[in-house]
């Protein structure tokens, strides 16, 4: 059986961890999960942006360049929620775009960024979901982490507009998008195996088909 590397990717709320939860269950692949709970820097970041955003941006490097590695060494597919690629070119740029991090942070940051990344092992595949930002907004809500109370919809409208950026320019694997707002993972089982069926195809290389736009 062939082995696969899957990344998943999208912005705040759209879905990035009910869906690898389910996926690994279904497929008894190895799951890996952004680092929320157990961050030291995540609380104060969205406290200070401005005094924490370079130390949350190496520290968020360092434990996904772990979590690739682990995944790409693991004798079973796997699958990551959220990629190592985004922190430069989505979560970096935002908080060097608002102000947060100052241009020789940044720059440091890139050129460490870049060292690292170059030396990692491609990903077959990166799950891409969207989502509307009121839908974003919403959830974030529904969820109800303190942590991010100061979300605003302004910032994720320039998150999202950096993956649209992202997204343009991408090439190291195929890329399957992902309509998270009319997809109910959780509750719909069968829209879990048009995914998983969808993600199949991709592998494959067979033709894209048309997610449904609600039941």
């Amino acid at each position: 059986m062939t082995k696969h590397l899957i990344l998943v990717a999208g912005n705040i709320g759209t879905g990035k961890t009910s869906l690898t939860e389910r996926i690994g269950d279904r497929l008894g692949w190895q799951t890996s999960y952004e680092s929320v709970a157990d961050n030291p820097y995540l609380s104060d970041f969205y406290a200070d942006m401005a005094r924490w955003a370079f130390h949350l941006q190496v520290f968020f490097l360092g434990h996904r360049a772990e979590q690739h590695l682990e995944l790409a060494s693991s004798p079973q597919s796997a699958i990551a929620d959220r990629s190592i690629y985004e922190d430069a070119y989505i979560f970096a740029r935002a908080v060097h775009h608002m102000g947060s991090m100052r241009e020789r942070d940044y720059r440091a940051y890139r050129r460490v960024f870049d060292l690292i990344v170059d030396s990692l092992p491609r990903p077959d595949l990166l799950l891409y979901l969207n989502a509307p930002v009121p839908v974003l907004m919403n959830r974030i809500h529904q969820r109800g982490r303190e942590m991010e109370s100061g979300i605003t919809a302004e910032y994720l409208s320039l998150l999202e507009s950096f993956y649209e950026d992202w997204m343009a320019t991408f090439d190291l694997c195929p890329v399957l998008m992902i309509p998270s707002e009319h997809l109910d993972f959780v509750h719909k089982p069968h829209h879990l195996d048009i995914v998983i069926e969808r993600i199949q195809d991709k592998l494959a290389g067979r033709e894209d088909v048309v997610f449904p736009n609600g039941e």
